[in-house]
């Protein structure tokens, strides 16, 4: 039993080296430029301990994006779209902030596109699919109305990122808030 025990804090320690360093590689380079002899050098394992836990590099990503929605979503999960949005919004910034320079990274850089998209389809699908009002509007609404969301909360998120959040979090939440779900004329009402 204690030798299971240790196997598995085995496991656990060099799946977690590999992550971290493979998130520290993230912040310093485009995905297309790691390698795995780059990555296990850095994390100090030899490529077969890599290969015996992932296939690909490309592995290793979709289990990080995977990690990442699920932690997203059971932050969420309590909301209803659309009545909760003010609440789910507030709660994509604080996770996004929670979450550091890498998800800042594969959340804002342009280099990143695919893998932000797959996050971003992952937790649209679930939260909308889970609306009884948005099924109940036509496809084509649905689709504008997720695309609006998506497109619109993100604009904003990258756009305070790119400029060093010189907007306080709590000023930027309330931005995103107005202008997504109450439109651009929420800016100019008295």
């Amino acid at each position: 039993m204690e030798n299971i025990k240790k196997n598995d804090l085995r496991v656990f320690k060099t799946k977690r080296a590999i992550k971290e360093t493979f998130k520290i590689l993230i912040l310093e380079k485009n995905y297309e430029d790691i390698t795995v002899k780059e990555l296990t050098d850095r994390a100090e394992i030899n490529k077969k301990t890599f290969y015996r836990y992932y296939a690909s590099l490309d592995d290793l990503l979709l289990e990080t994006q995977n990690e990442i929605s699920k932690e997203y979503l059971e932050s969420i999960k309590k909301y209803k779209v659309p009545d909760d949005f003010d609440k789910m919004n507030r709660e994509f910034y604080l996770f996004s902030e929670k979450k550091g320079e890498f998800y800042e990274k594969i959340t804002s850089d342009i280099n990143y596109n695919y893998i932000r998209q797959k996050m971003i389809n992952n937790v649209m699908n679930t939260t909308f699919s889970n609306s009884e009002k948005v099924n109940n509007l036509a496809d084509y609404e649905k689709d504008i109305l997720i695309s609006y969301m998506q497109a619109a909360t993100l604009s904003i998120y990258k756009y305070w990122i790119k400029n060093k959040k010189r907007i306080s979090l709590e000023k930027i939440i309330n931005l995103s808030y107005k202008l997504v779900y109450n439109g651009i004329s929420s800016l100019f009402d008295k």
